[in-house]
């Protein structure tokens, strides 16, 4: 049976050591010590920089047409020197999430005997328990959505041994922090230089309020010291003024509320929350393992097996989900979640959204893992997204509709990123927009669709038809200029290594998925009858996936050489995941091309192996039916790219990273490809173990979403299905596929269907 929990048996030294907790706003990053209690804190809407008007380069829109006459004419270098000088964006002041001071409790003596730290994936709490001259000591800490604080309870089974002194420090943020009324304070701003101008930025107030049971407490300037007590509980509350509220007033009326509540009931309402989300779904791979997760980790790094550590994995992808990411949180999942370990924000990336890939990958885990509430932050992000880009698509690209590119912020950049090879992706808005179809896909919702989701998709797909234009050659419509994320090739006129082209793949399945899915959302509406009638003409001219000479899918109109064959992004193979455009039943020849792009990436000197880029190899691999190769991506995912507390990182050298960074796209879109490993469906049809590896004989997972507005179980024996279960929300039909048998079943909601292996035709 799975245990989800990962225990420890010694403090952490470092952040990859410590452990995360959030309740979806406030984030903390719990180590455990003995002599020194560390929890590092961090906040969603502590952002650095602030909105502005003044982000586009003004010579964009003349020079756009003669950057694609110059491409169209095959004189690459010179269209990339102009791009280099008249398309980047020039942000002023655009910002990042900032690390907060953290909440240091200093015991003095750091011995300990019998001592255990663990994470418990379904209550959400950290707890850490040891020996100190025979008294046994218990803080559990959480982060409880329902109260809107982190909270640490501190106890000891003797009476009166329970001491420490408390501050909340190590910031370069400008504030000050002061004690007193039982209380830490610090007072400031999120500010930076290296992403902004230095001045703007929220303001901030944290604040930290010790209740005793015995014992004494004293405030010293910066210092709260506890004597003598039994037990003891800390709340702390962060606010911003980032919506427009009173920090101040933010902090206050969550700690009263809170503090009134009392431990046990506060305790209580976040174990009840949290688990009604986290135990959703369920899987089991394996005897649960008996050993530290980090040495578990380790162990598989050298190649033992530990199917039960993969599942756990899936889960905790979930549980970060759900930390990270609330129906009321009021931004989604950055770089980074919720948790900043100060190393993206000091770099040149900020931690901010990506939009070429890392921030779609963020919510991979949230509707076929269950958590379609949690995706909710990110719909309501790529709304205001939308409205932002409608003067960026206007002033730039003089369409309708609305445009982003390659990352944004709290404020709402639209603009192409501020440097060439990198920045120019011209279907970013597009390839979010998505998500709020997937979000529909799961769970039809006329009225969701009619009010969230088709506005965005109608203005993506208004953009797309202003913007593309014919390719001299075939007529064929294309998009640009643009990037195909973050590649390069080497112009075939003289070798010189160019990032910036017509037609790419990646922008030609966006403009074919934008367009098919707002007639289809349009139709299902029973609106903009005239519009379908324009996106079937443009769907019909759209140019074709072609095959280029090694066999491999065409990133590129032509069949250019790459300038770095081991380069990360594959972003033409977003027609295979997330899109269904290329698949060995529908597409085999292109499904065939598809997986030799993955092979030749893979074989090339110097792959660049990241943790994103592992779990979207797996997800490619669960699309091509291979479940072995795409449990060899799981595996490295966890083994090479995430790190003693599981925590997926980007490693050090690889896209200007310094040292290793931590990302959290990792660990959801690694649950995300497992789970499509399991189950995938298309709306139509339902799969069950499209991709199962052979080296998991028996299993079962439990609570799977399916498009359509079902849920799934599904147990397997000696490699084969035994039963699977379908519960659905509405009735209707449904095919379910086993392999190469297909049954046609009528489901109501009233009567989940169970359905065993005989009723499949399996070989």
């Amino acid at each position: 049976m799975t245990s989800n929990v990962l225990f420890y048996d010694r403090p952490a030294d470092r952040w990859f050591e410590a452990l995360p907790i959030g309740n979806g706003r406030l984030g903390g990053m719990v180590y455990g010590g003995v002599g020194t209690e560390t929890i590092r804190l961090s906040e969603s809407t502590a952002w650095s920089g602030a909105p502005s008007s003044t982000d586009l380069n003004p010579a964009a829109r003349e020079r756009i047409p003669v950057i694609r006459e110059l491409l169209f004419a095959g004189r690459h270098a010179e269209a990339q020197r102009l791009a280099q000088e008249s398309l980047p964006g020039r942000p002023a002041s655009f910002g990042t999430n900032v690390p907060l001071p953290r909440l240091r409790l200093d015991f003095g003596d750091d011995r300990a005997g019998g001592y255990r730290r663990a994470l418990d994936l379904d209550t959400g709490i950290v707890r850490t328990d040891f020996d100190q001259d025979r008294v046994h000591f218990v803080r559990e800490v959480l982060a409880s959505h329902p109260h809107g604080v982190l909270a640490l309870r501190l106890s000891a089974d003797r009476p009166g041994a329970v001491g420490f002194t408390a501050t909340l420090d190590d910031t370069e943020l400008p504030g000050v922090t002061t004690a007193g009324d039982a209380e830490l304070r610090f007072r400031g701003r999120a500010v930076e230089s290296l992403h902004s101008d230095g001045k703007q930025g929220t303001d901030l107030a944290i604040r930290a309020r010790f209740t005793l049971d015995g014992g004494t407490l004293r405030c010293d300037g910066d210092t709260v010291t506890v004597s003598g007590a039994d037990a003891v509980v800390v709340l702390v509350a962060v606010g911003t003024d980032w919506a427009g509220e009173d920090p101040a007033a933010r902090t206050e009326t969550l700690l009263a509320t809170a503090a009134e509540a009392g431990w046990a009931a506060l305790r209580a309402a976040h174990v009840a929350d949290h688990s009604r989300l986290m135990g959703r779904v369920s899987l089991e791979l394996g005897a649960a393992g008996r050993l530290p997760v980090d040495v578990r980790r380790n162990r598989l790094s050298e190649g033992h097996r530990d199917d039960d550590l993969i599942a756990l994995y899936f889960q905790y992808g979930r549980y970060l989900t759900i930390a990270g990411s609330r129906a009321d949180s009021p931004l989604p999942l950055a770089l980074q979640g919720v948790w900043n370990d100060g190393l993206a924000s000091s770099s040149g990336w900020t931690n901010d959204f990506h939009l070429d890939i890392n921030t779609q990958q963020n919510y991979w885990a949230a509707e076929s893992g269950n958590l379609a509430e949690c995706h909710t932050p990110l719909i309501r992000f790529v709304e205001r997204l939308a409205e932002a880009g409608r003067d960026t698509a206007r002033s730039m690209y003089d369409a309708d509709g609305w445009v982003a590119h390659t990352v944004t912020n709290a404020w709402g950049y639209t603009a192409p990123g501020s440097g060439i090879g990198w920045g120019l992706n011209v279907t970013g808005g597009a390839w979010i927009a998505l998500q709020l179809w997937e979000h529909y896909e799961y769970q039809p919702d006329e009225r969701y669709l009619r009010e969230h989701a088709y506005p965005v998709l109608r203005g993506a797909a208004l953009f797309l038809l202003d913007h593309l234009t014919p390719e001299p050659s075939h007529g064929w419509l294309v998009a640009g200029p643009a990037e195909s994320p973050e590649n390069w090739y080497l112009s075939p006129a003289d070798d010189t290594p160019c990032s910036v082209a017509m037609g790419t793949t990646a922008d030609r399945v966006f403009a074919e998925a934008i367009l098919r899915i707002t007639a289809e959302a349009a139709e299902i509406l029973k609106t903009d009858t005239d519009l379908r009638v324009r996106i079937q003409a443009a769907r019909d001219r759209l140019s074709p996936f072609r095959i280029g000479r090694h066999g491999q899918l065409q990133e590129w109109l032509d069949d250019v050489d790459e300038a770095d064959p081991a380069h990360r992004h594959t972003a033409h193979l977003v027609a295979v995941f997330p899109e269904r455009q290329i698949g060995p039943r529908r597409t085999p020849e292109l499904a065939r091309a598809a997986a030799v792009t993955l092979r030749r990436r893979q074989q090339a000197p110097g792959w660049e192996q990241t943790e994103w880029v592992e779990a979207n190899f797996a997800a490619f691999h669960a699309r091509l039916l291979d479940g072995d190769q795409a449990l060899v991506h799981v595996t490295r995912l966890i083994a090479d790219t995430s790190e003693a507390n599981l925590l997926s990182y980007s490693a050090g050298g690889i896209a200007g990273a310094p040292q290793n960074i931590y990302s959290f796209d990792g660990n959801s879109a690694g649950t995300g490809a497992i789970a499509e490993m399991l189950l995938q469906s298309d709306g139509a049809e339902i799969e069950l173990l499209p991709a199962l590896p052979s080296t998991w004989r028996d299993g079962a997972v439990r609570g799977l979403r399916a498009r359509g507005g079902h849920t799934v179980d599904i147990t397997w024996r000696d490699g084969r299905l035994h039963e699977a279960r379908v519960r659905p929300d509405r009735a209707g039909r449904t095919l379910l596929r086993y392999r190469d048998t297909v049954l046609d079943l009528a489901l109501t909601p009233d009567e989940p269907l169970t359905v065993d292996r005989h009723r499949f035709r399996t070989r």
